[in-house]
């Protein structure tokens, strides 16, 4: 199709370059190579008593990160899920999700975010002190997975760090 009126091309021409820029704009990020995570503490949360049982404290492997912007363009619309394994069978106990980075507040280059704290919803549950606990023949260690995505990319894995056996309640 030929368009024959000119005013009528060169609006067409503009949308077009207008719809370009707003598809880059949209355009998917590497997490892995743009957002680098720091600041990293992993743990034990002590969720307090049992509502069932006053006597009896939970306990859940959690972890606090910060995300770093290493690219030189600022990164909004980010997500992020905690994927926590045991570390003998690896088998998932539970998964955290967040919108880590929110799409109409971009993280500017250079800059960290604010702590990220992302923890399961399973644990331990005992009448001992944490440190007991952790020290029990049945705990079994943990090990968090953090997976990042940006727009219509995949997941993808950003690292994987063991769970400390030590109390991260701050």
């Amino acid at each position: 199709m030929v368009c024959q009126n000119r005013g009528m091309s060169k609006s067409l021409g503009l949308a077009l370059v207008a719809a370009l820029f707003v598809a880059a704009g949209c355009s998917s990020r590497d997490v892995q190579k743009d957002l680098q995570i720091v600041d990293v503490h992993t743990g034990w949360y002590d969720l307090g008593p049992i509502a069932s049982d006053p006597d009896s404290i939970k306990i859940v492997p959690g972890i606090t990160i910060r995300l770093k912007n290493v690219s030189a363009e600022p990164i909004g619309g980010v997500e992020l899920v905690a994927v926590f394994r045991d570390v003998k069978d690896e088998a998932v106990i539970d998964q955290h999700y967040v919108k880590a980075i929110a799409t109409n507040a971009p993280l500017a280059a250079g800059d960290t975010t604010a702590p990220i704290v992302l923890k399961s919803q399973f644990g331990f549950t005992g009448k001992e002190t944490r440190p007991q606990m952790m020290k029990n023949t049945l705990f079994v260690d943990k090990e968090v997975t953090i997976l990042g995505k940006h727009g219509r990319n995949n997941w993808a894995r950003m690292a994987i760090f063991p769970v400390e056996r030590a109390s991260i309640n701050r």
